[in-house]
């Protein structure tokens, strides 16, 4: 059930529909509750598993349909916004479900005990009938995610460009809202329609933190999938069997869907965390380590200007740094330990060879932004400064390659300073 959800999700996250499995979830109550009363005749001591399982699948499939097909009349003949759509169709539909329900549990009171797991999720009722029935389904979602899988990847990042491939786009979209119905169905008995568009979503969002290839998206997300499935059964029986040890009013439940449903969670905030090149915490170190090295390259070209002989004080080098003098000290210290900087005396420091070099070259890159902007974009010359400022830190060798040759080689800025020469340069 996860993983089928898990595949769907990825082709709703990346049609940015990510509200249309909540939607639908919620649309599936009534069929869940209709079904089961429509099949009540045929029910009987020994087939009820089985009866209960086809009329539920059939029952909530119908009217998640029925919802799909209200969503895009709203949207496209009523010309209701696609989230109003997606919300009055999620709440009217679960409030039809649940005045149903209120009903039923007077007419039919055994039968709407059984409706009851669909609302939240209960695994550990399901039997192998079950395993049998979600078990099809959620092959079925594989295959046609395998079989679909050039026309899906067309469709999902370019349909225009799909169109002009021949692919029948129209079908396809047919195709993609008949999974995410599917999976649906097969994923409320296990986490609820409450809880289903989580399992829709979670596992996408995860798995696109890691790559930008769709064939690794769909595995990734499948494996996210596999996984919450698995330690969310475990950590619920392990966790139920743990607190149940202790005092009675210690004693509390963890049930699997909502289990299911956290462990995703986690992994995603993890994935959104940790991930190497988009993870929040990388880069946010990546921005920190860019700011230090310009302070770096600001602090050497500080003393650049000072004489590159010459011995600076630190309160000189301070008034030109917006940090604090802690920090300042630190990095003087850094810049000292690897040769860029002498300090030959307390709180005094001068370059060394390669630190005229580096700060040269910070120099250079600054004049030559100036310069292009001044006589070649046409900006006034008391306003390239704070620019290059910028610019100085992040301009590449072939850039600096490509300004060189533009302005035909130039020896001084637009303030009438000379640019440090390339050869002086390394």
């Amino acid at each position: 059930m996860c993983l089928a959800a898990a595949l769907v999700g990825v082709l709703v996250f990346l049609r940015k529909q990510s509200l249309l499995g909540e939607s639908l979830s919620h649309a599936s109550y009534p069929g869940v509750v209709v079904g089961v009363v429509v099949a009540s005749p045929w029910i009987t001591t020994k087939n009820e598993g089985l009866v209960i399982a086809v009329a539920v699948a059939a029952g909530a499939f119908v009217t998640a349909w029925i919802g799909l097909l209200v969503i895009e009349l709203l949207q496209r003949k009523v010309g209701v916004r696609i989230d109003a759509a997606l919300c009055f169709v999620l709440s009217a539909f679960f409030g039809i479900g649940l005045t149903i329900a209120s009903h039923v549990q007077f007419t039919h009171t055994t039968l709407y005990l059984k409706m009851l797991p669909y609302l939240y999720g209960q695994p550990a009722t399901m039997t192998d009938v079950h395993i049998v029935i979600y078990g099809i389904l959620s092959l079925v979602i594989l295959l046609m995610v395998i079989l679909l899988h050039k026309e899906l990847q067309a469709i999902s990042f370019d349909r225009d460009f799909a169109a002009s491939l021949g692919i029948n786009v129209k079908t396809i979209d047919a195709v993609i809202l008949f999974l995410v119905v599917l999976a649906v169905v097969v994923g409320i008995r296990s986490v609820g329609v409450v809880l289903m568009s989580a399992m829709l979503i979670a596992p996408a969002v995860a798995a696109r933190q890691w790559t930008n290839n769709f064939t690794m998206l769909l595995i990734i997300a499948a494996l996210i999938g596999l996984v919450s499935g698995f330690l969310g059964n475990y950590l619920s029986v392990e966790g139920n069997r743990y607190f149940s040890r202790g005092d009675a009013y210690w004693r509390f439940a963890l049930p699997t869907g909502p289990m299911i449903v956290l462990v995703a969670g986690v992994m995603c905030i993890l994935s959104l965390l940790l991930a190497s090149e988009r993870g929040l915490l990388w880069r946010k170190l990546r921005a920190l380590r860019f700011r230090y090295r310009c302070i770096c390259e600001n602090i050497l070209k500080t003393l650049w200007h000072f004489g590159s002989e010459n011995e600076i004080a630190l309160e000189v080098v301070a008034k030109y740094q917006d940090i604090s003098s802690i920090y300042l000290k630190f990095i003087l210290w850094r810049l000292s330990s690897h040769r860029w900087v002498n300090n030959t005396k307390p709180r005094y420091y001068c370059l060394t060879n390669d630190g005229r070099q580096w700060a040269a070259k910070i120099v250079r890159l600054h004049r030559l932004w100036e310069l292009y902007l001044a006589d070649y974009v046409g900006v006034g010359v008391e306003r390239v400064h704070r620019n290059a400022e910028e610019m100085e830190h992040i301009i590449s060798s072939e850039v600096e390659e490509q300004l060189t040759q533009l302005l035909h080689n130039p020896k001084q800025d637009p303030h009438d300073q000379p640019i440090p020469s390339k050869d002086f340069v390394i």
